[in-house]
């Protein structure tokens, strides 16, 4: 039996059922909403204390919004919900054989154990790229990259250096996915509607937005139409798009393309692709692509009775039949299999056999800027496809009702309708102590 540390986590053996989360992100999140009434405890681990709302990151990094508006605490979440318990760290390893987690609080024991961590970012080896790129994975993230974006403009204005000046006002987004597309838009009406105002001695002229994808079209997990649109868009919008190129280098500086081609630009923003975080404790062959936990149809991980994965930190390869190699990686999915995990486990229980999954796909959406987006819905048996400003209203509806919180529902809302009708990004801060920190 190995060692395991000292209990610090204020958790004792109730003698009933305790199930423990990892991740409070939204397959987390949605389980342990999920588990209202489980007959035992529900334990969450995360490294933050708060739930982040991932699809509008790129607004708070763009000073559309407040950080504010899009987290929301875990303990004002579930104050009201019985048995449910809270703990603020990070799981180091998992003990499978003694039913246990080592967290850096201390160890606790499980009945069941959840992994719903997510995924970080995945640089593919590149040493030169994560060191110099910034990710936008959590609202610190966001914060960094607003704090750069809105230097990098006071800096250009105290330069006589033009080279110096044009890699500042220049910017390098890698990844055609909602995050680079959402990102490059929001960029570009900066740049039209907002820097002008703000730093009148600049030619905006000379600000660049590239977005580099390495595929042959953007938004590869949506309809062809909806990657021809979002590209006429981004292009009508003065991005620069390249595609079918792949960064190969990035030393804070310059920008090294698969084609030779070189991007010059002080800021590149990595949004290209994710992996997980393996946990010690689950072998290398429970493990799939990106590092990935392999599941059964159950979300149930291969080779254990009572460890499950969900979520982006799960693959079901095979497992349903119209996803063979596995889901997206999107909040729907990944809330949908927290659902029914729980339902899984209360009927566990009740000694009765486990439902299956199956993912419901009700389409995808993108917004690229003001009246633009594209919808792809698979709703009521039919495909239907949309782009435009029904498709830019119908984006902001789904992702205002998905928000935690009647406040940051209505700030959201309010800070969309003021930039609507006043052209303007209220949250133009910089908040850090240093170069590219966060105070």
């Amino acid at each position: 039996m190995q060692k395991l540390v000292t209990n610090h986590t204020g958790l004792t053996d109730s003698g009933r059922p305790r199930v423990i989360i990892i991740g409070g992100g939204f397959a987390g999140l949605e389980i342990a909403k999920a588990l209202n009434g489980f007959p035992g405890e529900t334990v969450l681990f995360d490294r933050y204390n708060h739930h982040t709302f991932q699809p509008l990151l790129y607004q708070v990094a763009s000073s559309g919004l407040e950080s504010s508006s899009i987290i929301f605490p875990f303990r004002k979440r579930f104050v009201k919900q019985n048995d449910f318990y809270f703990r603020l760290g990070e799981v180091i390893s998992i003990h499978p054989n003694d039913n246990c987690i080592e967290t850096s609080i201390g160890s606790v024991k499980y009945d069941y154990l959840v992994i719903a961590s997510g995924a970080t970012t995945n640089y593919y080896g590149m040493k030169d790229v994560e060191d110099n790129s910034l990710p936008l994975k959590s609202i610190i993230d966001a914060i960094k990259l607003r704090n750069k974006i809105i230097r990098n403009f006071e800096t250009a204005l105290l330069t006589d250096d033009p080279e110096m000046m044009d890699s500042l006002m220049d910017f390098v987004i890698v990844g055609g996915g909602p995050t680079g597309v959402e990102l490059a838009g929001a960029l570009s009406e900066l740049k039209r509607h907002v820097f002008p105002r703000d730093y009148k001695e600049l030619d905006m002229n000379k600000m660049d937005i590239h977005l580099v994808e390495s595929g042959s079209r953007l938004l590869g997990g949506m309809s062809e139409i909806a990657s021809q649109k979002a590209l006429e868009y981004l292009q009508k919008m003065g991005v620069h798009v390249h595609l079918n190129k792949a960064v190969k280098s990035y030393n804070g500086h310059e920008a090294v393309l698969n084609t030779g081609d070189k991007l010059v630009s002080k800021t590149m923003v990595w949004a290209a692709g994710v992996k997980v975080q393996p946990f010690p404790g689950i072998s290398s062959e429970a493990l799939g692509r990106g590092g990935r936990i392999k599941v059964d149809e159950f979300n149930r991980v291969k080779g254990f009775e009572n460890i499950f994965a969900i979520g982006d930190a799960a693959i079901m390869e095979g497992g349903d039949p119209k996803f063979p190699n596995g889901h997206p990686m999107m909040s729907p999915p990944a809330m949908q299999q927290g659902q029914l995990l729980a339902e899984n486990l209360k009927r566990l229980q009740h000694k009765q056999s486990m439902k299956p999954f199956r993912y419901n796909d009700k389409g995808s959406m993108a917004t690229v800027g003001r009246n633009k987006a594209v919808v792809d819905l698979n709703v009521f048996k039919g495909q239907f496809r949309f782009q435009g400003l029904f498709a830019w209203f119908l984006w902001m509806f789904v992702h205002l009702i998905s928000l935690i919180g009647f406040r940051n529902k209505f700030f959201v809302f309010f800070s969309w309708i003021w930039s609507y009708f006043s052209y303007d990004k209220s949250n133009r801060l910089i908040i850090s102590r240093n170069k590219e920190g966060v105070s």
